[in-house]
């Protein structure tokens, strides 16, 4: 069963509890390099401290220096290679995935079966220019103006740029926000996480001048009234947000109208038992309201049921991924995966 949630793009797939995945992912846009010399000439070293680095922001970890990104950038510009991809999004109407792709500084569009894929906002080098993109970490599709809406995030932005053929600069929606993650209801309201403030805001596009707060907002804390560095999303259709609590490792449920979340994955404590989650990236809900996560230092994408105490591992187990950090499913189940310097689609079975 499918079933056709919002008015935009996004699909979202009745999975079954039990479904099971190929463990051998297909690689359908750039590539994967585990070890050994990456494609941007870098040792595994320095693809790991970006990978990682970047996703984090450096509170806890090493952040990447300026001059390895910079490198990057110079080294892997075709349009067949990624560096860095976040965030992504399938449009299965066009057969196409969309990335987010980091270091690069643009959006890709990837159609399902090329080598290549097309440069679709950015791509002009890192900058501050309505033509340019600064290290976008998410991106959406908004049907009803066809337009992409992406985190602009080295540049404090959400923009928005039409889907079609001549656009060359995009438009500010937001200003000044510190966004990483984006969601989006079918009432046309918008979801951006806001890193720097430990919070989640929604705004209407409609009238999208002021938005509110509806997750955190209470300063950095592990009190289920806070959040500490929240960065991707995933919207139901009750309007409640799930919120990929970074720096918790763990997942929170916020309501609608809540004034404090519930953990629905992870314990709080970094590690990698069934129960626990280890900077966690990308999430997905489902129909059943089952939880795909993105566990991104333990490797692995995790399934946790709803009302579960912990979860299981899907992909990753025994053979760990090279940080993941977005995932997204196709119509099919199919999941789509960030990481390294790729995307991975592992089938569903």
């Amino acid at each position: 069963m499918v079933l056709h949630l919002f008015f935009f793009v996004v699909v979202i797939p009745q999975i079954s509890t039990d479904a099971h995945w190929s463990q051998e992912g297909m690689v359908v846009a750039g590539s994967i390099e585990d070890s050994g010399e990456g494609s941007s000439g870098h040792s595994d070293e320095n693809n790991s401290r970006l990978c990682r680095g970047v996703l984090y922001r450096g509170r806890r970890h090493g952040q990447c220096e300026e001059d390895d990104i910079q490198q990057v950038e110079t080294i892997i510009a075709a349009t067949n290679r990624l560096a860095s991809p976040h965030g992504l999004v399938i449009d299965d109407e066009n057969q196409t995935i969309i990335i987010a792709d980091r270091s690069n500084d643009r959006i890709i569009e990837w159609k399902i079966g090329d080598t290549n894929g097309q440069v679709v906002a950015g791509g002009k080098g890192k900058g501050y220019g309505l033509n340019q993109l600064n290290s976008p970490t998410d991106v959406l599709i908004d049907k009803e103006t066809n337009s992409l809406i992406i985190c602009n995030y080295g540049s404090r932005q959400v923009v928005r740029w039409l889907r079609r053929a001549g656009t060359r600069r995009g438009e500010i929606l937001i200003a000044d926000i510190a966004c990483w993650g984006l969601a989006i209801d079918d009432h046309r309201n918008l979801y951006v996480s806001d890193i720097d403030n430990h919070r989640v805001l929604r705004y209407s596009l409609e009238d999208i001048r002021n938005g509110t707060v509806v997750a955190g907002g209470n300063g950095l804390s592990d009190d289920l009234s806070s959040l500490y560095n929240p960065t991707y999303l995933c919207v139901d259709q009750q309007q409640a947000v799930y919120v990929s609590d970074t720096e918790n490792n763990r997942i929170v449920k916020w309501n609608k109208d809540a004034q404090e979340g519930v953990c629905v994955a992870g314990d709080e404590l970094e590690g990698s038992s069934p129960n626990q989650l280890s900077h966690p990236g990308g999430i997905f809900v489902d129909t059943l309201g089952t939880l795909y996560v993105a566990d991104t230092q333990n490797g692995r994408i995790m399934r946790w049921p709803q009302n579960k105490p912990q979860g299981t591992t899907i992909v990753g187990n025994g053979d760990p991924l090279h940080s993941p950090i977005g995932l997204s499913f196709d119509q099919d189940g199919n999941l789509y995966v960030t990481h390294s310097q790729g995307v991975q689609r592992f089938d569903i079975e």
